[in-house]
């Protein structure tokens, strides 16, 4: 996370507020970030695109762990932002299926126009040196890969495959059932 959106975090729960609540709410707060951040919007754009429907205020609010979602607000959002409600929840995700399903396929040309991906194309082509893999075109990433490269984007697998798949650089990847990111 970069040092502007560590600011107005806060460090203490309030006096109403346990410990435990406090850090899951700022939890799902981190992940609402990364999957904006991710979808390349800014708070103003939430609220344009939304109508009004989440204010600027509001969304930057949950972000940072002052306010609290309701559930119905949490699913309204998960959907304004096409992700499942457990992206948002941190749950886990049918990603624990057989290594066989945890592959991804990135398209590197793609993966090459994408200005803020330097760091994962470093990564990436650490994994084609080790591999001796050249064909230049697509790389299939293994379940460690992609744990490793999903730090590199932000967080947890859910949140990082929301970020490859919005840059467009992901030709195919794990099975999530009902899952609105799906490029079919």
């Amino acid at each position: 996370m970069s040092e502007p959106d560590l600011i107005g975090l806060p460090d203490d729960p309030p006096s109403d507020v346990a410990d435990d609540d406090f850090e899951y709410t700022r939890s799902v707060g981190q992940r609402l970030r990364a999957i904006r951040q991710a979808q390349g919007l800014s708070l103003a754009e939430v609220e344009s695109r939304s109508e009004g429907r989440w204010s600027a205020s509001a969304v930057g609010a949950y972000e940072r762990g002052f306010r609290t979602l309701s559930l119905p607000r949490l699913r309204a959002l998960a959907e304004f932002y096409r992700v499942p409600v457990a992206v948002l929840l941190g749950e886990p995700t049918p990603l624990a299926e057989p290594p066989e399903r945890r592959k991804i396929v990135l398209d590197l040309e793609a993966l090459g126009r994408i200005d803020p991906a330097a760091p994962i194309r470093r990564f990436v082509q650490s994994i084609i040196d080790a591999r001796g893999d050249f064909n230049g075109k697509v790389l299939s990433l293994r379940h460690d890969d992609l744990k490793a490269l999903c730090t590199l984007v932000g967080g947890d697998i859910p949140t990082g495959i929301a970020q490859l798949r919005s840059w467009g650089v992901m030709i195919d990847g794990p099975e999530i059932p009902n899952d609105p990111l799906r490029i079919v």
